[in-house]
């Protein structure tokens, strides 16, 4: 059975060797300098772990052979799927892997599944590496009631959306049925969602958003955007660089309750090991003190809900399109173990109209055939930071 190693690059990366091709004494840690000539490696996604993978092999052993294969017909993944449209400068990236691309010792093959088109046993025979670097392409859900109710879809699914990703085209969103969106999460992809929501049209027109994205955006009715969180603003999972661009939104009033940033002893002491914590912190409260009173009717609004955590969606009138949230209010306790402030509920309830829901909670990988895999984690499970194939 092959053995395991892991590449800085990613967490969901896993790498495989034949195991005739290094000595018995190798181990999980050994590297691809031990294996004999000629080494021919296949990287299994196109994504940046892919290439960043597939760079360091071509530089770090003279003579080896790189297949990347995807299950898409174009390679590049989160940078083309993933990253909003408004940021053309974290694109630049995709210059760096056409270079390694345009290695005449780097393949490229397109519109290849694994797990249909070909299996993963078949491909530890045929290459002398495997290297899974395919990404998490499901999602977390918080299985509570409603939650398959039309209008309420995940960020990974409205992002791929809005950049023309082939599986997303169809999803076409409802954004005019309502004047109010809420998305679940905190982080730096439910910022971009919001801002995508928020933006100015004729800003995001001078992109490479999709022009389906385009032009449904135009038609949006969405006036209001919560961005809804289960701690406190100390505990935003967002970088300062994001929160300070939505933050300066134009044509958007920023809304934030001054009793939601108090700050508790454990709080206090969480912003000062952390130099992002108490640089978010500093641009909320600084957000949540701006006066802001404007009549016009063209400026939206960004509402910053803190301590409240999902426990129903609630349908509309028609009976299968959501049209509310049920939230619970939360507090912060330390769990006992980590140290960590835990958000729990305090009973107490509150109605969120809304008539689309993004949730971004975080990502699921898939299993392949071959590969243990913890359907409840969603990931490979890992003993002392190791995987293993089955």
């Amino acid at each position: 059975m092959g053995r395991r190693l892991l590449l800085p690059h990613t967490r969901r990366l896993m790498l495989f060797l034949r195991p005739m091709r290094y000595s018995a004494s190798a181990t999980a840690t050994a590297t691809a300098g031990s294996l004999r000539d000629p080494l021919h490696v296949c990287v299994v996604g196109s994504g940046p772990a892919g290439f960043y993978t597939a760079e360091k092999m071509l530089k770090g052993r003279e003579g080896v052979r790189v297949d990347i294969i995807d299950r898409l017909p174009t390679p590049f993944g989160l940078v083309r799927s993933g990253v909003a449209p408004d940021h053309p400068e974290t694109k630049i990236v995709v210059n760096q892997f056409s270079r390694v691309a345009a290695n005449p010792r780097c393949s490229f093959f397109g519109n290849v599944t694994l797990g249909s088109d070909l299996s993963l046993s078949e491909l530890r025979k045929t290459y002398d590496v495997v290297v899974l670097a395919y990404g998490a392409e499901s999602d977390r859900s918080f299985g509570i009631p409603g939650e398959d109710l039309r209008g309420i879809h995940s960020a990974r699914e409205f992002v791929w959306w809005y950049n023309g990703h082939p599986d997303m085209c169809n999803l076409a969103p409802d954004l005019t049925n309502t004047d109010s969106a809420v998305v679940l999460g905190q982080g730096n992809v439910a910022l971009d969602v919001a801002r995508i929501l928020l933006r100015c049209t004729t800003e995001l027109a001078s992109t490479d958003i999709a022009d389906y994205a385009l032009d449904a955006l135009r038609s949006s009715t969405i006036r209001k955007v919560y961005l809804v969180g289960r701690r406190g603003p100390v505990q935003a999972a967002c970088t300062a660089k994001e929160l300070r661009e939505i933050l300066g939104l134009k044509n958007v009033n920023v809304y934030i309750k001054e009793a939601d940033l108090a700050t508790s002893p454990a709080d206090k002491e969480e912003m000062r090991n952390s130099r992002i914590k108490r640089r978010v912190y500093e641009l909320l409260s600084k957000a949540a003190t701006v006066h802001q009173e404007n009549n016009d009717n063209d400026r939206k609004e960004l509402h910053f809900v803190f301590f409240r955590k999902p426990t129903k969606f609630l349908p509309s009138e028609d009976g299968s399109t959501v049209g509310a949230m049920e939230l619970e209010k939360t507090l912060l306790k330390d769990d006992g173990a980590t140290g960590k402030q835990v958000a729990v509920g305090t009973g107490e309830f509150e109605e969120l109209k809304c008539g689309i829901v993004l949730k971004s909670i975080g990502y699921k990988s898939l299993p392949i055939e071959g590969l243990s895999f913890d359907k409840y984690r969603g990931s490979c499970p890992k003993f002392e930071g190791q995987s293993s194939v089955q």
